[in-house]
């Protein structure tokens, strides 16, 4: 294993972590934080997906990077 695919699985935990505190703050409304964690989560998750080649994880997380671009659209829009 590559000292890179090691570093993407110490980066999928801090992946996780972002991405559920992205989901807390939500539940407790804390908006914009919440997406600024859960999208850093996401990125973070897109590229372990790409280091370590699953398709699956850079379809799940890939895809919601334009959709939180729309999201930061509209709030910036908005403001």
């Amino acid at each position: 294993m590559s000292s890179v695919e090691k570093l993407a699985d110490q980066i999928k935990w801090l992946s996780t972590g972002l991405v559920l505190s992205g989901i807390l703050l939500t539940n407790l409304n804390i908006y914009p934080l919440n997406l600024v964690f859960h999208f850093a989560g996401v990125v973070c998750w897109t590229w372990v997906g790409w280091i370590k080649r699953d398709g699956a994880i850079m379809t799940n997380f890939g895809l919601q990077i334009p959709l939180f671009a729309i999201g930061g659209l509209n709030l910036y829009l908005q403001g």
